[in-house]
């Protein structure tokens, strides 16, 4: 970051320089979450309309991911990962729910690429929302193997509204939290279904009889329409970003999805 060497002097001065050096972070008038200033999460590989599009930089889809601005943000994301990552994992194992999570994630970078376009975005909440969405469809497919049904429901909802609706806050990139999650959904749909019924052994079973599909018949539909859509919208909205045309010439009331303005704050693009 070498934040000495780049900081502006009216801004205040580097964190933790005598300690660290050139690897301190940025003032915190300028960076309150302890990290780097967007110059360097720029040159990591932040998220960033113009460099994806017009520089074919398209990597940033996956790179901004990894990236966090600052302790802060990456302890809360990581806190998050352990809470809802780690009992979906045991559940259903690191492949499915891995895959999801990267999905997710490249979902999350592309919705927000398609609206927000003067400013940069990093971090894993679109990927953690794909976890929440994730959730939410292995409930609603696997309905009849939950006990309390309504209740698990109505927490899962209160939970993923709550963090939507923090999302409407400035410098929070609500777009990748939507697209995030509408990955996930689909994806839930896909890979996390789970056998409604036991399967006899093949040897005990009488003449002429049949062994029963392990698999309800709602399950696999919707697992088919949920894989059509995620296809056809995955193609539909990288074909729009990489022709450079702007979502919010297509949803003209899409930016109150991601800020709210308010009398103590403005939102900006």
């Amino acid at each position: 970051n070498d934040c000495p060497s780049h900081r502006s002097r009216f801004v205040g001065k580097c964190v933790g320089q005598r300690a660290l050096g050139r690897f301190s972070f940025q003032p915190l008038r300028e960076n309150p979450l302890y990290g780097p200033s967007s110059r360097t999460l720029r040159k990591l590989g932040a998220l960033e309309w113009d460099r994806v599009v017009h520089q074919h930089q398209g990597w940033r889809l996956i790179t901004c991911i990894w990236l966090h601005a600052g302790l802060v943000h990456l302890f809360v994301n990581m806190l998050s990962l352990m809470l809802i990552g780690v009992p979906l994992e045991r559940e259903f194992g690191f492949v499915r729910i891995g895959t999801i999570y990267l999905l997710s994630g490249f979902g999350g970078s592309v919705v927000s690429s398609l609206f927000i376009r003067y400013s940069i975005s990093v971090g894993a909440s679109g990927a953690l929302f794909g976890l929440l969405g994730a959730t939410l469809s292995e409930l609603i497919t696997n309905w009849s193997l939950y006990s309390s049904k309504a209740s698990t429901l109505l927490s899962l909802l209160i939970i993923i509204l709550v963090n939507l609706g923090i999302g409407l806050l400035p410098h929070v990139d609500n777009f990748a939290h939507i697209g995030g999650f509408l990955t996930g959904l689909l994806l839930g749909f896909v890979l996390l279904l789970r056998p409604q019924f036991t399967l006899p052994n093949p040897h005990n079973l009488p003449a002429g009889s049949r062994l029963q599909s392990k698999y309800r018949a709602y399950q696999l539909v919707l697992s088919g329409i949920a894989m059509i859509f995620l296809v056809v919208g995955f193609a539909v909205a990288l074909v729009m970003l990489f022709r450079g045309e702007n979502g919010n010439d297509h949803c003209h009331w899409c930016h109150y999805l991601n800020c709210v303005s308010s009398s103590r704050w403005q939102c900006t693009d």
